[in-house]
C-alpha cells in the first residue's frame, strides 16, 4: 500500500538523529544511541483522542493521533472506516516504542505495540486479521497479537526492507537492500513469505542499488522499483524488476540525459498494462519530480511539473479513477494529480506534511498521508484528503 525510501540521497527528515538513523536502517535491534532529540521527559498517557472535524471536499485536513512525539512511517486502508498506520513513539532520548494505530472512521487510536526491534517502515493490510509490517524485521498481526518472523539470511548482508505487498495466494513479498557495510554498498534484495518462512529470492545482477517499492497485479505479475546507484562511469538510474511467477528479470527503464540522476520511490499497478512508478531526478538545474508508465510493452517517461525539491515518494489510484503522487524534500511537500485528458501530471493541493507514507482508500476518492509535521520537533502528522 505504501512505500518509503530511506537511502542517504533521499532521507530528509531533518529532525532527530535517532529517528533519522532508524529510517535509514542503520541501527540494528537493541542498539539505540542518540542525542539532541529535544526530549523533555516521559510521554504522558495519550487520552486526548479527538474526533476529526467535518470533512471538506478537495482539501487535506489534519487528524489527531495519540502520539505526542515520534514518527508515523506507513499507512494502509481497507475502507473509509478501516485503516492502519505504524510508526514510533519517542519515550526518551534513547528509547522508542514501535506501535500500530487504527482508524475506525472517526478517530485514530493506538491498537497495539509491535515487538522490540520491529522499527516498522512499510505496511501491507490484507484484512483486519492479516497485516504485515516490515523494517528492522518482519512482524505479522493476526487480529490479536504481533509475531516476529525473522527474514532469511542474505549472503550479501543484512536485509533492510523498504516495502511490503501481499498477493491473493496468501504470500507476502518484501523488498529493500542487503547491506554488507555502508548503505552505498547495498544491493537490491527481495524475499517472499511462503506461509512458513521468509525465503530469499534470486535476482538478476544489477550492481549496487536498492528497491523501495512493490506492487502486485497477481501472484505471477509483481513489480519492484528502486535505484541503481551511480558509478564512476554512469549516473544513478531507475531500476525496475518483474516477477512472472518463475523468476525476477530486469525491465528496461527510460534513459536520462547525460549526468542526470534518476530514482524511483513508489510504484502502483492499476491494471497489468497500466502501471506507474514515481521518484525524482536531479541535474545541474536541481531536483524535480519524475514519473514513468508501463503500457504492457514498455516503460516510458511522462512529463511532470518543474517543482524544485519536488521528489515524489508514493503513487496510487483513488476509487474515483484519479491517479495521485505525493512526496517532497525538507520543507517542500507536494501532491500531483494526473490529468488524463492532457496526459500529464499537474500540481494539486499540498498535504503540508513531511511525507513518510501514503495510501488511497478503496471504493472512495479519499487519500491518507502520514509522517511528521513541518513545524516542531518530531510531531507525528496524519492528514486526509477528501475527494
Amino acid at each position: 500500500m505504501t512505500n518509503t525510501s530511506k537511502s542517504s540521497r533521499r532521507l530528509h527528515l531533518g529532525r532527530s538523529p535517532l529517528v533519522a538513523a532508524l529510517a535509514a536502517g542503520a541501527i540494528a535491534a537493541g542498539g539505540l544511541i542518540a542525542a539532541g532529540t529535544g526530549w523533555a521527559g516521559p510521554t504522558p498517557a495519550d487520552k486526548d483522542v479527538v474526533a476529526t472535524p467535518a470533512r471538506v471536499a478537495g482539501q487535506w485536513q489534519s487528524t489527531k493521533v495519540p502520539v505526542a512525539k515520534g514518527d508515523i512511517t506507513a499507512v494502509a486502508a481497507l475502507s473509509d472506516k478501516q485503516a492502519w498506520s505504524v510508526g514510533y513513539r519517542l519515550k526518551s532520548d534513547t528509547e522508542l516504542e514501535a506501535l500500530a494505530l487504527h482508524w475506525d472512521g472517526t478517530s485514530w487510536t493506538q491498537q497495539s505495540t509491535l515487538p522490540d526491534g520491529s522499527f516498522p517502515q512499510a505496511l501491507a493490510v490484507r484484512s483486519a486479521r492479516d497485516i504485515w509490517a516490515v523494517g528492522g524485521t518482519a512482524a505479522h498481526w493476526d487480529g490479536t497479537s504481533w509475531t516476529t518472523h525473522n527474514l532469511d539470511r542474505d549472503p550479501a548482508g543484512r536485509l533492510t526492507p523498504d516495502a511490503v505487498v501481499t498477493t491473493s495466494d496468501g504470500k507476502a513479498w518484501t523488498a529493500g537492500r542487503a547491506v554488507p557495510g555502508g548503505i552505498k554498498n547495498g544491493v537490491p534484495a527481495i524475499q517472499a513469505w511462503d506461509g512458513t518462512a521468509w525465503r530469499r529470492q534470486t535476482l538478476p545482477d544489477v550492481g549496487k542499488g536498492e528497491l523501495t517499492s512493490l506492487t502486485a497485479v497477481a501472484p505471477d505479475d509483481i513489480w519492484a522499483a528502486g535505484t541503481s546507484f551511480a558509478t564512476d562511469d554512469a549516473a544513478e538510474t531507475a531500476l525496475l524488476l518483474h516477477w512472472d511467477g518463475t523468476s525476477w528479470t530486469r525491465a528496461a527503464a527510460p534513459t536520462g540525459a547525460k549526468d542526470e540522476h534518476r530514482w524511483l520511490s513508489g510504484i502502483t499497478a492499476l491494471r497489468a498494462d497500466d502501471i506507474w512508478a514515481v521518484g525524482g531526478s536531479t541535474s545541474e538545474e536541481g531536483d524535480r519530480p519524475y514519473a514513468v508508465h508501463w503500457d504492457g510493452k514498455k516503460w516510458t517517461d511522462v512529463a511532470t511539473p518543474e517543482i524544485a525539491d519536488g521528489r515524489l515518494r508514493a503513487v496510487g489510484g483513488a476509487g474515483d479513477g484519479k491517479l495521485w503522487a505525493v512526496g517532497g524534500k525538507g520543507a517542500v511537500s507536494l501532491a500531483l494529480r494526473f490529468d488524463t485528458q492532457q496526459g500529464r501530471w499537474e500540481k494539486a493541493a499540498d498535504p503540508d506534511v513531511v511525507v513518510r507514507g501514503f495510501t488511497t482508500v478503496p471504493s472512495t476518492a479519499d487519500l491518507w498521508c502520514v509522517g511528521i509535521a513541518k513545524e516542531g520537533d518530531l510531531v507525528p502528522a496524519v492528514t486526509r484528503f477528501t475527494g
